[in-house]
């Protein structure tokens, strides 16, 4: 796409694959993704409606190009061609939006009280039936364009709905697992089929109730419904028993049904996978699985054409001419498919055998070149793996001998790949890497008695690399943790690290005589017999002795560091305006701090600094008392003896007024 015109004919001259594609309608694609795709009634124009921006696409195939294109408000759940041209379209939006296009664009927009999922136009009466969030349909008459009386179901909601293009029967599909049926003459309910029933059976696994996610007449009487689990049911509408149950054995919901009479197919579709099977037997005839999640299938009509509308820019077509002749205007296409089945190319299939000439002539077989029952492909022949087999042992009787001596060999194989290679021992942990190889080759010998698969081996893996390269990682045997986790490793380990010694010296031998090894078994190796358990016993008991004893070197040790050390005074600032009373205090708050949220308000709450109460709504209310610092101490200690001071004044003052009128009297 982002090529120019030059280099993709540059491209085309080399590529061979890119010269074969057909490329049938010019720029058939979207933005970004296609949701929905139709096809006229007059089979000439192909609409398709997809984002970003959302928007509608036509396309005429009698000039393989596009025609016109619209950008809309909002995204289109669906949509419904009312004429046999584009002269009429209905568009279902997700903001509950009707609109409706004439041929020169944008005609009304109306909206639906509920969210919309389906609709289906019933063409006798001119009606638009709603379904989606809601119990009910909505109706909307578009020759007196107003809304009538809605039809209540027993459903919470509705998925999908149809309209039986004969009798004109009304179906509807509900997320209950449920499909109930209508008379639009006397908008009363004719049927209910329970279909979450039907899908159980004895093959198929469930997770929670199937709702109904597709549905689709097929003449009077046949209708096909699809679920949210994957499955198809073919219902005869005088009996409420599915004819046939087919099973994707995906999970997923079915988006789309279609049928081909034809050949009497069913095509079934969800996201990712398209099957097309008999709708009498079930076989499977055909299925095909696209790069991308399948969003609608259009099959169009009288035609082995298919259209789908994937989560891609490009929609795909399909052409099978098995399923019918190509439409009118690419009818080219059946001269191409003739021409290919004229030099079809040869596929490998697992019961042939691939021989070349010479393989013939050893097998006496080279007067069979030319008949039916040599096929030739490039520089050879395919012939059946029977007729190989046979000859094979009629022209070679000691074929026995032959795999008897091809078996030794593997063997001598195998046995030699399991002797240690000296240049693969690592720098970083070797005796590690020794014991990982013996117990390889142990495990490679049980795994050949019992016939089971090969465990994978840490050096040879990419994410234990670094541990046989990096000396950080090194592991240190002297540790008190190796020596408590591993008290018995050293006596192990001895057999082995006698091997590395040997395996060292070969090593250095080797790089001075600059020679490969031959990769002979040591006879240094000595077969020593596992010990009994009281010599383990003994063993364990003296690397705790030595762990103790080590642990009382270091204690003292540390003793005479301590005594050799002087204690110097540290000094502390105090804060400007701060007491200082003890260091028990700056413990107390450090500790304090350290408390969950819950605790603190528990011990404010005890100190009385802190008021919980419940109000009348029912939540809860919370009142604080600030932390006052020394200073506002003194300071208010300061106001209150102020304030108790002029009290008593006051009142030695009015006590001696008191006593001067009373004197006054006196006198």
């Amino acid at each position: 796409q982002w090529l120019s015109d030059r280099k993709k004919r540059a491209l085309q001259k080399k590529d061979v694959d890119i010269r074969r594609r057909i490329e049938l309608i010019q720029d058939f694609e979207m933005p970004t993704v296609s949701t929905k795709i139709k096809v006229s009634r007059d089979g000439q124009y192909i609409m398709a409606v997809g984002t970003y921006k959302p928007r509608i696409r036509c396309f005429d195939t009698y000039q393989l190009s596009q025609k016109f294109e619209r950008c809309l408000d909002s995204e289109v759940v669906t949509f419904e061609i009312l004429s046999d041209d584009y002269s009429k379209i209905v568009f279902l939006q997700c903001g509950r939006f009707v609109e409706f296009h004439s041929q020169h664009g944008h005609y009304y927009r109306t909206r639906i009280p509920k969210f919309g999922r389906d609709f289906s136009y019933h063409y006798p009466s001119c009606d638009l039936y709603f379904v989606g969030a809601s119990s009910e349909v909505y109706r909307l008459n578009l020759e007196q364009g107003r809304f009538l009386n809605s039809l209540q179901t027993d459903a919470a909601e509705s998925n999908v709905c149809d309209i039986n293009p004969v009798h004109y029967l009304f179906a509807m599909g509900t997320a209950e697992g449920k499909v109930e049926c209508w008379d639009p003459r006397s908008r009363n309910r004719v049927g209910l089929l329970d279909c979450a029933l039907s899908i159980v059976t004895a093959d198929t696994e469930i997770d929670g109730l199937p709702s109904i996610s597709a549905l689709k007449f097929d003449g009077t009487l046949n209708v096909a419904v699809g679920t949210s689990t994957g499955q198809v049911l073919l219902y005869d509408l005088r009996s409420s028993n599915p004819l046939i149950v087919k099973d994707h054995h995906y999970g997923l919901p079915i988006k789309s049904i279609q049928f081909q009479h034809q050949l009497d197919l069913i095509i079934s579709a969800d996201s990712r996978i398209i099957k097309m099977w008999n709708k009498d037997t079930g076989k499977i005839f055909t299925s095909m699985e696209p790069e991308y999640d399948i969003n609608d299938v259009c099959l169009y009509p009288n035609s082995g054409m298919l259209m789908t509308a994937n989560e891609a820019p490009k929609m795909n077509i399909y052409y099978i001419p098995i399923l019918g002749p190509a439409p009118k205007w690419c009818s080219f296409l059946d001269s191409l498919t003739e021409e290919l089945e004229e030099n079809p190319e040869s596929t490998v299939y697992d019961d042939y055998k691939f021989v070349t000439r010479k393989d013939l002539e050893n097998l006496g077989l080279a007067h069979l070149i030319g008949s039916s029952l040599l096929r030739a492909y490039m520089h050879g022949f395919f012939m059946d793996i029977r007729l190989y087999h046979k000859a094979k042992t009629m022209a070679n009787p000691f074929a026995y001998e032959e795999y008897r001596r091809e078996k030794i060999r593997q063997k001598i194989e195998e046995t030699r790949a399991q002797r240690v290679q000296l240049k693969k021992l690592p720098k970083v942990n070797k005796e590690l890497a020794l014991k990982l190889m013996e117990e390889e080759g142990e495990e490679q010998q049980v795994t050949r008695k019992r016939k089971q698969k090969n465990l994978p081996n840490l050096l040879k893996d990419d994410r234990f690399k670094v541990m046989f390269e990096n000396p950080d990682f090194q592991v240190d045997e002297q540790s008190e943790e190796f020596r408590l986790l591993n008290p018995l490793v050293s006596k192990i380990s001895e057999k082995r690290k006698r091997k590395l010694k040997i395996l060292e010296e070969l090593e250095a031998r080797e790089q001075e005589e600059e020679e490969e090894p031959e990769g002979k078994a040591s006879d240094a190796e000595s077969s020593e017999s596992s010990d009994d358990e009281k010599g383990w016993v003994e063993e364990v008991r003296k690397q705790r002795k030595l762990l103790r004893q080590e642990e009382k070197v270091k204690r003292q040790e540390r003793f005479k560091e301590d005594q050799q050390t002087l204690l110097k005074p540290q000094f502390f600032e105090i804060k400007e305006g701060e007491e200082f009373r003890s260091f028990k205090d700056s413990a107390k708050k450090q500790k304090l701090m350290k408390e969950t949220l819950g605790d603190r308000l528990k011990l404010e709450e005890k100190l009385g600094t802190l008021n919980v109460s419940d109000t009348t709504v029912g939540s809860k209310q919370a009142t604080f008392k600030l932390k006052k610092s020394e200073q506002q101490k003194k300071q208010q200690e300061a106001e209150k003896r102020h304030r108790q001071e002029r009290k008593t004044l006051r009142r030695s003052a009015s006590h001696l007024r008191s006593k001067r009128g009373r004197g006054r009297r006196f006198h």
